[in-house]
């Protein structure tokens, strides 16, 4: 009897265990004590260098969790996007999701060079990344996760794959979605995920379409509230001003909330890709409705999918290597 209840204590216990303790990948597991040996304060160093420069610059938070999302669509998450061009590499950074807009490099170099002082060559590139984008986003107001840990860097980038992989701020609803399916990703966490728009900027460039010409009949976009659509002309002009930055969130910029999907259903979303989420599918509007009303849903579901999207294709065992500079092969 009582090994029965003690099995049945275990059980219990089990069931409530973080759902992120450990992920599969091709080589080996991913699991957020991986460094707990051979580098006990990894993440105390990331997590001090992410905090002074997002104290700094309120804006890098959004900076740092967007290079996790733009490097792990293009062919896992390596840290293929903080390769720099060199003999043999041409870089992610000049693709058209990164050119003007990837920014944060200067903060993962001061984090690497702290993390090789204190354990030369054993935390990669790849779980930097990881690791700031969680940290950024609990800076923000946001939700806290375990990070599986275990990730190695990649000796080659993929500038074709930066531009075809990466959700464009323009594409559709359905070639947005089937983006992120390619990844291995769902619906949820295509909505989930979106919700880091909640902090964070975006260039004229990326909606000017929508406030002049949405569909090549010289009109703005239906689906866009117009007294915001005129706020946004203000600085958004048909020609110049490519540059000029816009919150991507107007409520709340600096806060990582639902205000983003309130918006969505005010018609306030500012990019294309945002507000389709509102408006092109039953499914997703499902959601988006559900998150609006419920902040800890979303919370719940963001951290989730930021994980699930952690563990797409990583380098693990002897694969790839661990840099020493995140820009540049050992």
């Amino acid at each position: 009897m009582a090994w029965s209840m003690s099995f049945f204590i275990f059980i219990a216990l089990l069931a409530f265990a973080p759902i992120c303790f450990s992920f599969k990948s091709n080589n080996g597991y991913l699991y957020p004590q991986y460094y707990y040996r051979s580098c006990p304060k990894a993440q105390e160093i990331v997590k001090s260098v992410v905090a002074k420069a997002v104290a700094k610059e309120a804006r890098m938070a959004a900076s740092l969790l967007r290079l996790h999302f733009h490097d792990c669509f293009v062919k896992g998450c390596d840290a293929s996007l903080l390769l720099d061009s060199s003999r043999g590499i041409v870089t992610e950074k000049g693709s058209n999701p990164n050119r003007n807009s990837a920014r944060g490099f200067e903060v993962l170099d001061e984090i690497k060079s702290a993390l090789e002082k204190e354990c030369p060559q054993t935390v990669s590139c790849a779980d930097i990344l990881a690791l700031a984008a969680r940290d950024s986003t609990v800076l923000a107001g946001g939700p806290n996760w375990e990070v599986p840990l275990g990730r190695r860097d990649s000796r080659s980038a993929s500038l074709s794959g930066s531009n075809n992989n990466i959700p464009a701020p323009n594409n559709t609803f359905d070639t947005i979605l089937s983006k992120f399916k390619r990844q291995g990703l769902d619906l949820v966490d295509l909505v989930a995920l979106s919700g880091s728009h909640t902090i964070g900027n975006s260039r004229c460039t990326s909606f000017r379409q929508r406030l002049y010409n949405q569909s090549g009949n010289s009109q703005p976009d239906s689906t866009l509230d117009q007294s915001y659509a005129a706020l946004l002309r203000n600085r958004c002009p048909k020609s110049g001003g490519d540059q000029n930055l816009f919150f991507l969130d107007f409520v709340s910029p600096t806060k990582f909330d639902n205000s983003y999907f309130k918006n969505l259903l005010a018609s306030k979303g500012l990019l294309n890709s945002d507000q389709v989420l509102a408006t092109k599918s039953q499914a997703s509007l499902a959601l988006v409705k559900q998150y609006a009303e419920n902040n800890a849903l979303f919370f719940e579901h963001f951290a989730k999918s930021m994980v699930k999207m952690g563990n797409i294709s990583p380098l693990t065992g002897s694969s790839g290597e661990i840099r020493k500079n995140c820009r540049k092969m050992n």
